[in-house]
């Protein structure tokens, strides 16, 4: 029952995505077909340059609806069951998670936060209440399994496993999703393992589409001030009161 770190990797994303989004946007202002101008995208006819800077003016008036045509796919390992329900929250989004009722957790992993992991008591507390967990969790497979529950045995054993449990799972969200996303777990009050793993989803998008995501984040870095009000506040930009 080791202690996991969480682990996020880029499985996929839309081919030649800024052209999508290009392509997307012009064909809503084009009175022809954008399908004639694909291959001078795909050929650098028509410049990165030029598309990014008209996607950047079409997106600034408001219009982001194209920008759903492009999606991303990841796959988030050693991440506990609290950050995953928060993450599916998210509707607009396709899920695909690792289950406890099919997966024996005679011997799960588990997420252990900082701030327990800093203190050694608390440390070893928790630590002790994990084994302790895992303990009744065999113990009652084992008898299920003896009553005659078979491989279901696991469905019932999982209720006692804790929200620290490790879990993985394939997220995919379109760069619409993602941008709110990422406005509300990158912000200092979203909770420190979801941030985390945004932030790190947030790295691969820009690797890929930097037009796009050069500037995602906290809704603070958007707006140039927080939204969040005086009692919320971190204190890192102004109050819009304050601007």
């Amino acid at each position: 029952m080791p202690e996991k770190k969480c682990r996020v990797e880029l499985l996929a994303h839309t081919p030649e995505p800024l052209s999508l989004i290009y392509a997307a946007f012009r064909q809503c202002y084009h009175a022809g077909d954008v399908a004639d101008m694909w291959k001078k995208l795909l050929s650098g006819e028509i410049s990165r340059e030029k598309q990014a800077d008209f996607v950047e003016k079409i997106l600034a008036s408001g219009h982001a609806s194209p920008v759903e045509h492009v999606s991303f796919t990841f796959a988030l390992s050693g991440v506990s069951r609290a950050l995953t329900h928060q993450l599916v929250r998210h509707r607009i989004a396709s899920y695909s998670q690792q289950s406890q009722r099919y997966v024996d957790a005679s011997d799960f992993d588990y997420i252990m936060p900082p701030a327990i992991a800093a203190n050694p008591a608390a440390r070893a507390r928790f630590e002790a209440c994990m084994s302790e967990i895992g303990s009744a969790y065999r113990d009652l497979k084992d008898m299920l399994e003896q009553a005659g529950r078979g491989k279901k045995a696991c469905e019932d054993a999982r209720f006692v496993l804790p929200q620290a449990a490790a879990s993985s799972i394939v997220v995919t969200m379109n760069c619409r999703t993602l941008l709110q996303f990422f406005e509300q777990r990158c912000c200092s009050r979203a909770q420190w393992e979801i941030r985390g793993a945004a932030q790190a989803m947030l790295n691969h998008c820009r690797s890929v589409l930097p037009e796009i995501f050069n500037h995602a984040g906290a809704k603070c870095e958007r707006l140039g001030y927080c939204p969040e009000g005086e009692k919320f506040t971190c204190g890192r930009y102004p109050l819009p009161e304050n601007r």
